[in-house]
């Protein structure tokens, strides 16, 4: 009976197997979508799956995505280029894990832009649609940009309530502006993307880490930190979807329209609600586990922290001015944004 049951099974398995193989070579189109979270995180499942799902009913089987979650398809640093030269035909990315690639987009990190990943991706989206930062995106087709929640720093057995606290300790950076930000606080910036953080917490490599409540549940970092300092407004993380030119420009315009009606301010801001609702869940694990967390009186406007965070903001725009870029113009309208985008 075992044996009749294990060979029923094995039969399912096949079929199944056989059935998804049915369906892909059915579909005109194969999207392979490459990204650097876990399949399982919850960015993963309710967003990019979400996005893949939709795209398969509302095109009735004719685009079918295979998902290339944990960097299979290509390392972190390597995700944009990956779909500029067809490793993939779409990526999830961290535009700062492109060094010097999207410095316009990466105002939007500065402290004191984003509140909510919510209305951090209607201002990202917004200075994309308008134009501001659409010339960053030239090789490739983005679909839609988001941020995370506020960033904060995450720290194994040290408490962090004023800037000193930080000096000379290792922190995770995500970027080249959280580097700025962190050197004007005399931390030793070490540069990585998200999911190697684990590992180098683990070994004593970092002391501590700069992420959203989102990341440190995404990559179970709430394992290892147990102590949190929350500063309103510190900086957040710009990400982007994009897609191959290429196999965009060589879809027909009904299979064209199902990528644009999945693009935009309406997965942004989707995305944002993921976001903001994985920053509450990580944040509850921290307190489940009794953690300390500091949460700084006033936020990025707190007199011990706002020189600090005003310092590296000037740094930042001056860098990009001397390369001639209109940073001080996009930093004003990200401004607005911010205000109007809540």
């Amino acid at each position: 009976m075992k044996t009749i049951m294990k060979t029923a099974a094995l039969s399912a398995a096949i079929a199944a197997s056989s059935f998804g193989t049915t369906q892909a070579m059915a579909a005109d189109y194969t999207l392979r979508f490459a990204h650097f979270f876990p399949a399982v995180a919850d960015v993963s499942k309710d967003v990019f799956q979400e996005w893949a799902k939709t795209v398969e009913e509302e095109s009735n089987g004719r685009i079918a995505v295979e998902m290339y979650p944990s960097s299979t398809l290509a390392k972190p640093p390597a995700l944009y280029d990956s779909t500029v030269n067809g490793i993939a035909d779409m990526a999830a990315t961290v535009q700062g894990y492109t060094a010097n690639r999207f410095p316009l987009t990466q105002i939007v990190e500065l402290p004191g832009v984003v509140k909510t990943a919510e209305q951090g991706s209607c201002v990202i989206q917004s200075l994309f649609d308008e134009g501001l930062i659409a010339d960053e995106y030239k090789d490739t087709k983005p679909l839609f940009l988001f941020t995370h929640g506020q960033g904060h720093f995450h720290l194994k057995d040290t408490v962090v309530e004023k800037p000193s606290d930080l000096a000379g300790k290792r922190i995770r950076r995500p970027t080249s502006v959280v580097a700025n930000l962190l050197e004007e606080l005399e931390a030793q910036p070490v540069g990585m993307p998200a999911p190697e953080s684990y590992q180098s917490m683990q070994r004593g490599v970092i002391d501590g880490v700069a992420l959203p409540w989102e990341g440190m549940k995404s990559f179970r970092l709430n394992e290892l930190a147990n102590t949190h300092t929350e500063i309103g407004g510190l900086y957040s993380l710009s990400f982007v979807v994009t897609m191959n030119t290429r196999v965009y420009n060589s879809m027909p315009d009904d299979l064209k329209k199902v990528i644009d009606d999945n693009s935009g301010m309406k997965w942004a801001e989707k995305t944002g609600l993921v976001f903001d609702a994985l920053d509450e869940a990580g944040r509850k694990d921290a307190v489940d586990a009794g953690h300390t967390i500091v949460t700084i009186e006033g936020g990025g406007e707190n007199p011990d922290w706002k020189p600090v965070l005003d310092a590296a903001t000037e740094s930042y725009l001056s860098e990009l001015e001397e390369k001639g870029l209109p940073a001080r113009d996009v930093y004003a309208r990200t401004m607005e944004l911010a205000t109007s985008c809540q």
